[in-house]
């Protein structure tokens, strides 16, 4: 297609989840609360670890930090659908697209870096815990996550790339609820069959290489709890892995569909539905999964809020 024939696109307009004004404002309470909620609950693990000198641990270091990108993923994208839920196709620069686009990856791709670091981390305590000081120490957990934060950086760049060899024309409009890769290349009227190829290959690399870091540890983990003599050593294995293990079967599951499945493989809809679960969902899951299921941070809570209540009343 020649871009002259076409009139250039300077904003893009998002269609958002749906156009029933009912299920809007249901939609808009719905997601809203899931919001408050999401940031309460990863601030909530970031404050409680940086208070509690106990927590000081590589473990709840990565946890932060992964509390620290669950609030800028969702942040980046969740206010924006709020609000699209209100007004009727919300629109927003070319630009202001391909930054949401941007930061989204860079905060996404960075949780898969963290995962895998914090899966290295428990196969260092459970598997050579003579070592797990030396190996883990606060140099190494800061470099593992300096690494995490510039690969979702390297990633966002390798997709704003693709997007500025573009042109954009003709219709403006994305039937999503944010600006994802797949549906902003709709409005290119470029040829986008090498563009297409590049991003799904960098997440797919990234995506293959964090998940054999991830699938190596635990197996030398379980091979190493199934060693194990005593019932309540293997219990105590078992409960530091389960919480992990749960976060990373969500989170992989949905991102293989969205950026490595062939796109025509499932719906618009479908493809919206997978988008919420990983954008909106699983940032507000994650402090659940860990705080529910980990003892050492119900029990952080647990005297952190007794502490506060003391205070107010004394």
């Amino acid at each position: 297609m020649e871009v002259g024939n076409h009139t250039s696109v300077t904003e893009v307009i998002l269609l958002g989840l749906t156009e029933d004004p009912t299920l809007c404002v249901i939609f808009f309470v719905v997601f809203l609360g899931i919001y408050v909620i999401t940031l309460i609950g990863n601030i909530s693990i970031i404050t409680l670890i940086r208070s509690c000198s106990h927590l000081h641990t590589p473990m709840y270091f990565f946890l932060s930090h992964l509390a620290f990108v669950d609030i800028g993923f969702s942040t980046s994208i969740t206010p924006i659908m709020i609000i699209g839920l209100l007004k009727h196709r919300f629109a927003l620069p070319v630009a202001g697209c391909e930054a949401q686009l941007c930061s989204g990856v860079t905060f996404g791709t960075a949780e898969c870096f963290l995962l895998a670091a914090m899966a290295y981390d428990r196969y260092m305590a459970i598997c050579l815990p003579l070592l797990y000081s030396t190996h883990m120490s606060s140099r190494v957990c800061v470099l593992l996550v300096g690494v995490s934060y510039l690969g979702g950086c390297v990633n966002a760049w390798t997709f704003a790339s693709c997007l500025l060899t573009l042109s954009f024309c003709g219709l403006n409009q994305v039937d999503h609820f944010f600006c994802d890769f797949s549906p902003l290349l709709k409005l290119s009227c470029s040829d986008v069959s090498t563009v297409e190829i590049i991003p799904s290959i960098s997440s797919g690399s990234i995506i293959v290489v964090t998940v054999s870091v991830i699938t190596l540890s635990y197996i030398c983990i379980l091979s190493t709890i199934l060693k194990m003599r005593s019932t309540e050593g293997r219990r105590k294995a078992f409960s530091t892995c389960t919480s992990h293990l749960t976060a990373v079967t969500l989170y992989y599951g949905t991102i293989t569909f969205i950026y490595v499945m062939p796109k025509s493989s499932y719906s618009t809809e479908q493809n919206k539905v997978l988008s919420l679960f990983y954008t909106v969902l699983i940032p507000m899951l994650n402090p659940l999964i860990y705080s529910l299921r980990n003892r050492e941070v119900k029990k952080s809570l647990r005297k952190q809020v007794s502490e506060y209540i003391l205070r107010i009343y004394s």
